[in-house]
């Protein structure tokens, strides 16, 4: 969809709105992390940003365009929603758990993505292996990139469980929400701590 064919429409959003492309984007996220790719309507899109639906392909080419840029904007790599620390892997977990623990609506985004994007991107692939080559630096050597690499994917899993988790089964034998929330962050971290000196000794 051109510029030009943008004029057709009495409601259509100029090219170069920057806050229009904006819109589009935050309102992709809401509706991309709820229904996923497949679910998702580039109407409803394009009524929660108050922008005609053509601006979609005028900005990203197809709703499939969309939603590689709303992740490229939002998501990048799930490991990066916090720093990494390769000389505190536990620290990491913990920082992890709960960055993810107050944005359950990115790991909504990050399964859908496993789902429908299932391959790799080139930058996520790098991502993970400047954090093993990190790790086997910080760590002083003996830990080779591989059970570096199965290092950080067992850190990711304890990291994400919590709010993958159904609501009654993060609730078992809890005496309130915020203490059983507490609870499985100190586990998050004693067993990041576990596997980061097993894989470290073997």
């Amino acid at each position: 969809m051109s510029t030009k064919q943008l004029d057709c429409y009495p409601h259509a959003v100029p090219y170069d709105s920057a806050a229009t492309r904006a819109r589009l984007l935050e309102a992709a996220y809401a509706e991309f992390s709820e229904r996923g790719l497949a679910g998702a309507r580039v109407e409803r899109i394009a009524a929660a940003a108050s922008a005609n639906k053509q601006a979609i392909y005028a900005y990203f080419g197809s709703k499939d365009g969309l939603f590689d840029a709303m992740l490229g904007l939002r998501l990048g790599n799930l490991a990066d929603a916090v720093p990494f620390t390769p000389d505190d892997l536990p620290g990491y977990a913990g920082a992890l758990f709960d960055a993810l623990a107050d944005s359950p609506e990115l790991v909504r985004l990050t399964q859908w993505k496993w789902l429908e994007r299932a391959d790799a991107s080139a930058e996520e692939v790098e991502s993970y292996r400047a954090k093993a080559r990190a790790l086997v630096t910080a760590t002083g050597g003996p830990l080779a990139e591989v059970a570096a690499v199965d290092t950080l994917l067992l850190v990711l899993a304890l990291s994400t469980a919590w709010s993958t988790a159904p609501p009654g089964v993060r609730s078992l034998g809890a005496t309130s929400a915020a203490a059983r929330h507490a609870a499985h962050r100190a586990a998050v971290v004693a067993a990041a701590a576990a596997v980061t000196d097993a894989l470290t000794q073997a």
